[in-house]
């Protein structure tokens, strides 16, 4: 009979460590949209900023790289940016919840 209390304590553990992993998660996920990367292609003639949550917060082009005329190689540097915008943002994101995933294989114990 012991044995099942026991095992109702260590139920009710493994909820409070997964309603404490769930709060830590939605905190990080609103800390992520609060952080930027920030890339520029063509020897900067684009810039652009994303969020931490792959929002895109700012595009600036350089008005030099319109005057060119080359349609195709303003397209590729701005595809450029943004390719690169999104691999850092899920760089950032990874960074920022790898901790928690971690913290996944601790439930329970361990034991």
């Amino acid at each position: 009979m012991g044995k099942g209390k026991g095992k109702s304590a260590i139920g009710k553990n493994i909820m409070a460590q997964v309603q404490e992993l769930q709060e830590k998660l939605v905190q990080a996920q609103e800390d992520l949209a609060d952080l930027t990367v920030e890339v520029t292609t063509g020897g900067g003639a684009v810039r652009l900023v994303m969020s931490g949550t792959q929002e895109c917060r700012e595009v600036t082009i350089d008005p030099k790289l319109l005057e060119a005329g080359d349609v195709e190689m303003i397209q590729d540097v701005i595809l450029l940016a943004i390719n690169q915008a999104v691999h850092e943002s899920q760089a950032l994101a990874a960074k920022q919840l790898g901790p928690l995933a971690g913290g996944l294989g601790q439930l329970g114990g361990g034991g």
